[in-house]
């Protein structure tokens, strides 16, 4: 084989040298016209990437349409069909241009084509909102609800929801089961057909400061397995709710919500709607299964042993924690004479595991009639949320886990200096390095909630709606405290907008939006 056949690159370099106009690097200025080809490589990566996802995604509404059709009527067909038109129209008008350009998706694109893609989204996703005669909202209320069921963050401006359309209810349910896995990881077991390693967008999407493990040696067969188990958990929960009492569309509806912890309901009252226990009871039951690591799931079933699951040191300490709040909740609930005993178990198992978890369904008189003690307690418990690899928002079980083990290190640092002491999950030690992103993801949560409280304070609220309102968006939770504690309708336009962001960057885990607005990203 010759030189330049195993250089590609080089014999590229040359035909540009002997083209006309060629001019060479200029040393004062350091241009290179081969350098400068090259960065525009990421532009056509991020245009390649996007028009095929918003492809995949045009498909996801053939199912709002075939129920519209079925439940409703043409007119609300069209809104629906609309959107489809549009959003396959633009990712063609994408992805056409580039077609024939070879894919080479690095880390930082990955990062770009996550985030432009959401955004993308949650813009094309708000137009049946918008062109439907019921509800007609606008632009910025349905972004604002497009976004809240893709970050499955479940905050709803929509009220009389037992009035609208069929279709419309089934498309916000939807959004919560696409975004609850996370629509890129889907694409990610689908690119491989098209010739696109997805190794990079799976990093991006997937929370957790463990984002290198996968589950299998191909990337694409970990974001299979992870769907199959997560669709085959939602047949359980649909099955489970019919047989509850549910009818089966409300079953299909609030399975989707529940196993993506997204929290969008059917109705005004969510669960309290039904009055009743059992239909808690299995919503509370499968928030505690969707709250854990999917990957556990695939292990326990790969293996055929479900104590791989309770071995796991994040799920003993998440249990640990999310018993001691439950128990917390049901007491305060009974002894505050709130509920009779029965009841306040029932009501307090499930509320606490709903809003701990990010699910955000309520049951009757929560935010009205309850005791302002739980509604706090939930809300600082959310920041908790579940395990790292599942579907729930905050900042995850793992990282309080490791944090706390890295207090009782310098703790007994103290006391023994030259002690050798390892921050250790199960037996494992914990990179330094790992510890250090948890304390810098930690420091930008935190830092995040404090700027977006003091920004929707600003926008005039007052202190309990804005601080409750800025965890139910940050924590991909969905239930406030004061105005918003039912509904997000009260916001002003700036507070909705802020709040959109908000969501978008808690379903991200702040790093991949954050690392677009450093200049260093950009460089090289």
């Amino acid at each position: 084989m010759s030189e330049q056949a195993e250089h590609p690159e080089a014999e590229s370099k040359s035909t540009l040298e002997e083209s006309p106009g060629f001019a060479p690097p200029r040393p004062e200025t350091g241009w290179n016209p081969w350098q400068a080809r090259q960065r525009r490589a990421p532009i056509k990566t991020t245009l390649y990437m996007v028009g095929v996802l918003m492809v995949l995604f045009s498909a996801t509404l053939l199912p709002p349409i075939a129920v519209a059709w079925w439940y409703d009527g043409m007119s609300v067909v069209m809104p629906f069909a609309e959107t489809l038109a549009a959003t396959l129209g633009l990712g063609l008008l994408c992805w056409l241009p580039v077609c024939r350009f070879k894919v080479d998706l690095r880390n930082r694109d990955g990062f770009v084509v996550v985030v432009a893609f959401w955004v993308l989204l949650s813009l094309l996703g708000a137009i049946p909102f918008v062109l439907a005669e019921h509800p007609h909202m606008r632009l910025v209320d349905a972004v604002f609800e497009t976004a809240s069921g893709l970050t499955t963050t479940g905050a709803t401006i929509l009220s009389d929801l037992d009035a609208l359309p069929k279709a419309i209810l089934y498309y916000r349910a939807q959004l919560n089961l696409l975004g609850g896995m996370g629509v890129v990881v889907l694409a990610v077991a689908l690119l491989p057909m098209l010739g696109v390693g997805g190794m990079q967008l799976y990093k991006a999407e997937t929370p957790g400061p463990m984002k290198d493990e996968k589950l299998t040696p191909r990337i694409t067969e970990t974001a299979k397995n992870l769907w199959v188990i997560y669709f085959g958990l939602n047949v359980a929960c649909a099955l489970s709710f019919w047989v509850a009492g549910m009818s089966p569309f409300d079953a299909v509806c609030h399975s989707f919500s529940t196993l993506a912890l997204g929290g969008f309901s059917t109705h005004d009252a969510s669960i309290g709607y039904f009055h009743s226990l059992p239909i808690e009871l299995v919503s509370g039951v499968f928030t505690l299964i969707a709250a854990v690591n999917f990957a556990l799931y695939f292990m326990a079933w790969r293996r055929r042993s479900l104590w791989l699951v309770f071995q796991d040191a994040e799920f003993q300490f998440f249990l640990v924690v999310i018993g001691g709040i439950v128990a917390l909740t049901c007491a305060y609930l009974y002894f505050s004479d709130t509920f009779p005993l029965v009841d306040s178990l029932v009501h307090g198992f499930f509320q606490s595991l709903s809003i701990v978890t990010s699910n955000g369904h309520t049951s009757a008189g929560y935010s009205a009639d309850w005791p302002f003690f739980v509604p706090l307690l939930l809300l600082l418990g959310s920041f908790f949320g579940g395990c790292v690899g599942s579907t729930c928002g905050g900042i995850k079980a793992v990282r309080f886990l490791l944090l706390y083990k890295q207090s009782v290190r310098e703790i007994r640092l103290l006391i023994r200096p030259t002690a050798q002491i390892a921050v250790k999950l199960g037996n494992r030690p914990i990179q330094d390095r790992v510890m250090q992103a948890v304390w810098g993801f930690y420091y930008l949560y935190i830092f995040c909630y404090c700027a977006l409280s003091l920004a929707l304070v600003a926008t005039g609220l007052d202190l309990v709606t804005a601080f409750g309102s800025a965890a139910a968006g940050l924590n991909n939770m969905g239930v406030g405290l004061g105005d918003t504690a039912s509904n997000f309708s009260p916001l002003s336009d700036t507070a909705t907008v802020l709040m959109t962001m908000a969501m978008v960057v808690g379903r991200l885990e702040v790093f991949p939006v954050l690392l677009l607005f450093h200049s260093d990203f950009w460089k090289g």
